[in-house]
């Protein structure tokens, strides 16, 4: 048998019920040349079953941890035993389209390019519980359609919007050659080690096709159906911010405003709603600081506002 190309992440805390289904969906790609590495981050239901029985196939690798340290830890972990040319993740919640693996390696052996990127839709359950896949969003869409190869955050900077770690293929030696790692012990990490990609990257390739099927899970555990406590609202905002930082550094300017437009007509509006109902006010002057930030921003760099968002914004600004 041939050496894997491409190894995938697979990070999991008590996801029991979706694990499984996970999985399957890896060992479903058309695309066969993979290996996987298991993170059983001390999960307290059958999470770390299925993770072990998955271990009985060679293609994956377990590790388990008796005490949590987090999805940013436990991906930085499995990095750093990455032996292939290539590197996917996967979160052990989510369902990975049958042909993700070929379309993202597909592209990269065609263009040289260092990051694929591909389309992703929520996976909401119905009144039943039973999960049915969405259309695709329109950022999402804006970030990866139509395909394009080596491309850059100059020439797409919609591409920022997508800032996801499992809607990706990438190469190892990018991780390596800038040093780069998630961030740990806050939620949003994806956001900060995205922008650092993009902008490092000597070519990105991006894809219409639904590569991932991303869960939101009908018990509200999932981290961004979790934005109404007040640490996880902190993380969120220090995420976007960080991305930002990473695009200003770097001189990214069309991307660090395409990025501001999608924030605010985004993000902040979901989060407006949610801090509309909150019981503490902290929480809205936390939300409410970062709104009039990042609308002062926009006002100075003459960046075009949705206006539907716009009376949403206005009440953030007064908090």
């Amino acid at each position: 048998m041939s050496s894997p190309t491409v190894t995938v992440i697979v990070p999991g805390r008590d996801v029991g019920a979706f694990a499984a289904e996970a999985l399957d969906s890896l060992r479903s790609q058309t695309y066969t040349s993979w290996q996987a590495i298991l993170v059983d981050d001390a999960s307290h239901d059958e999470t770390s079953e299925v993770f072990a029985h998955a271990a009985s196939d060679p293609r994956f690798l377990l590790i388990s941890h008796d005490v949590a340290r987090g999805l940013g830890a436990s991906r930085n972990e499995a990095l750093a035993l990455v032996d292939t040319p290539l590197v996917g993740f996967l979160d052990a919640d989510d369902v990975m389209t049958p042909g993700a693996l070929a379309t993202l390696v597909g592209s990269l052996d065609e263009s040289g390019s260092d990051i694929a990127v591909g389309a992703y839709v929520r996976l909401r359950p119905d009144a039943a519980g039973v999960y049915t896949p969405g259309p695709i969003q329109p950022w999402v869409a804006a970030a990866t359609d139509p395909a394009r190869q080596r491309t850059t955050l100059a020439e797409h900077p919609a591409v920022s919007g997508n800032i996801v770690a499992w809607s990706k293929v990438s190469r190892i030696e990018l991780w390596r050659r800038g040093g780069l790692a998630f961030t740990e012990d806050k939620a949003y990490e994806d956001q900060v080690v995205a922008q650092r990609l993009y902008s490092r990257a000597r070519g990105i390739d991006v894809v219409p096709d639904v590569v991932v099927h991303w869960r939101e899970r009908a018990d509200g555990t999932s981290i961004t159906q979790r934005r109404h406590r007040i640490d996880v609202l902190q993380d969120y905002l220090d995420g976007m911010r960080a991305g930002l930082a990473i695009l200003d550094s770097g001189a990214h300017r069309e991307a660090a405003r395409a990025r501001v437009a999608l924030i605010l007509a985004m993000d902040v509006p979901a989060l407006v709603r949610v801090a509309e109902h909150h019981p503490d006010d902290a929480y809205r002057r936390l939300l409410g600081s970062f709104t009039r930030d990042l609308a002062a921003r926009a006002d100075r760099e003459g960046i075009v506002l949705d206006p539907e968002a716009e009376p949403l914004l206005a009440a953030a600004r007064l908090w």
